[in-house]
């Protein structure tokens, strides 16, 4: 497949697929969606050595075209990640239904019975970077969900997301369900995502999950709703009601637990009065995990740092550098979190309630925390069995997209011959 007329025929072949499999999906009853859950997790269970084998080629690869680090610690399948997919999925499996739930069913005046009912979005194209574990993700949520799923992966992943893939299919035929439920995409060329994102007539919604270019790109492009979030840029403060011993173990972990997630802080802010008492100890920790401190003029009078720059308040590092900036108080810390923050994650440390509850109340992020490490912002640690992507968005979905999330409502009414008068 080398020219763009083929990935054109290609996409569009994909599309079609989802678009009947959608049907089909949407009225399964969630025993059977549920049956074929269980059934990939079976299928991963049983595949761990082609897995690793198939991973491994990516990794190497991946190695060879100067993929850092962190890149490749997201590329890689760990057995600990392979347990992951396989918990992630019976949790779904465990989870309620949304499909067909009908909530606000009300008598009107006219003696009709009005409500709404939770149905899926149809079909869900998921375009993606490195993770492989995002493809069993997204195609579980999509699945439970009663929706389609097209999963256009990184090429530098592309070995490992095939072996996915034949997983997935030996779930979906052991349910009786059609493979083109989930499909990936197969061909590595970058056009197949310019018509993933441009084919309103096959595809109902976007979800994004990668560097901010990619994204930035996909939704200045798309002609399909995209379900989204463009930056990490996440803030731990550290109130001067704050217990220290907390607080130490929050931003610590928030910042060294993953450097390339985009729930990891990026900047740390600390009340004026009980900085010197807790940045020269956090200075020594991050320093043994080799983090660059970046900050402000109050930070460095107290610790060996780099000087912070106008830019580095707005920037997500996705790697071990850290902003911090010393505060005057919660007043000041809520100003710089709105100024910069992304409204993705921002976390309180504090024993205050009244501050506690201010917080959460002015800072208007997808996540907002009290006393507890940025990194919980995922689907997996909110009960969601998964995510298919975090959305900063304001409309439909935020935070944290589950089986909610990739949901719509329709009006139900129910009348027993009623006529409008």
């Amino acid at each position: 497949m080398t020219d763009s007329l083929d990935v054109k025929a290609y996409m569009a072949e994909l599309g079609r697929n989802a678009r009947q499999a959608s049907r089909v999906i949407a009225a399964t009853p969630s025993g059977v969606k549920n049956q074929a859950l269980l059934a990939i997790a079976d299928a991963l269970d049983n595949a761990r050595a082609t897995l690793t084998t198939e991973n491994q080629k990516d990794l190497e690869a991946g190695a060879a075209n100067g993929l850092d680090s962190a890149m490749l610690d997201r590329l890689a399948l760990k057995p600990s990640t392979i347990d992951g997919m396989i918990e992630g999925l019976r949790q779904v499996a465990a989870l309620p239904d949304p499909c067909g739930e009908i909530t606000g069913l009300s008598y009107r005046p006219s003696g009709i019975q009005v409500g709404k009912m939770r149905v899926p979005l149809g079909v869900v194209g998921i375009i993606y970077e490195s993770r492989p574990n995002v493809t069993i993700d997204a195609a579980s949520l999509c699945l439970k969900s009663g929706n389609a799923a097209i999963l256009r992966g990184g090429s530098e992943a592309i070995h490992s997301n095939r072996a996915i893939a034949s997983c997935l299919q030996q779930g979906l035929k052991a349910a009786g369900l059609p493979d083109t439920v989930v499909q990936i995409v197969e061909t590595t060329d970058r056009a197949a995502v310019g018509e993933l994102i441009t084919m309103p007539e096959y595809v109902d919604v976007i979800v994004p999950r990668g560097g901010k270019g990619l994204i930035e790109r996909i939704s200045n492009d798309a002609r399909v709703p995209v379900i989204k979030h463009l930056d990490g840029i996440c803030h731990v403060y550290i109130d001067d009601k704050a217990d220290l011993e907390k607080a130490f173990a929050i931003a610590l972990n928030a910042k060294t637990h993953r450097y390339g997630v985009c729930n990891a802080m990026e900047t740390l802010l600390v009340a004026e009065s009980v900085a010197a008492n807790i940045l020269p100890r956090l200075a020594v920790a991050f320093g043994k995990k080799d983090v660059e401190l970046r900050g402000c003029e109050k930070t460095r009078d107290l610790i060996n740092a780099n000087i912070a720059t106008e830019e580095d308040w707005a920037t997500e590092y996705l790697a071990p550098v850290l902003s911090i900036k010393v505060v005057a108080g919660l007043d000041e810390a809520i100003d710089h979190i709105t100024r910069y923050s992304s409204q993705h994650t921002d976390a309180i440390v504090t024993e205050d309630f009244t501050r506690a509850r201010r917080f959460i109340t002015e800072v208007d992020s997808s996540s907002v925390m009290v006393n507890a490490s940025t990194r919980f912002a995922d689907g997996f640690e909110y009960g969601l069995g998964a995510e298919i992507g975090i959305s900063t968005d304001k409309i439909h979905a935020r935070g944290p997209v589950g089986l909610e999330g990739l949901t719509s409502q329709k009006w139900v009414v129910l009348g027993d011959g009623h006529i409008r008068q």
